[in-house]
């Protein structure tokens, strides 16, 4: 049988190329002094043992809700609490 995280790597496998939206476990995270939840926006390049790849990738920051985040980013499948599929990374919505 195969595990959460396999089942969720399938499903990602097949939304490559789509823009989306990730929310990963933790609370908030801290990135250039700058602390902020855990939202990204963008484009999913990858899907691999145990992990996926936004590029490019926005991140939803408070004080920059559209920060561009320079390189790809790759988050491990155990850390992500939703995603969510075709999902703009210009859209504005509220982070407070």
């Amino acid at each position: 049988m195969a595990s959460s995280d396999e089942k969720r790597a399938e499903a990602l496998g097949m939304m490559i190329g789509e823009s989306i939206l990730v929310v990963t476990r933790s609370d908030q995270l801290n990135l250039f002094g700058q602390t902020f939840r855990p939202v990204f926006a963008g484009t999913l390049r990858e899907v691999g043992e145990g992990h996926l790849t936004l590029d490019p990738v926005t991140i939803k920051m408070v004080t920059a809700p559209f920060f561009q985040f320079p390189v790809p980013l790759s988050i491990p499948l155990e850390n992500i609490a939703h995603f969510t599929r075709k999902f703009a990374p210009d859209k504005v919505f509220p982070l407070t």
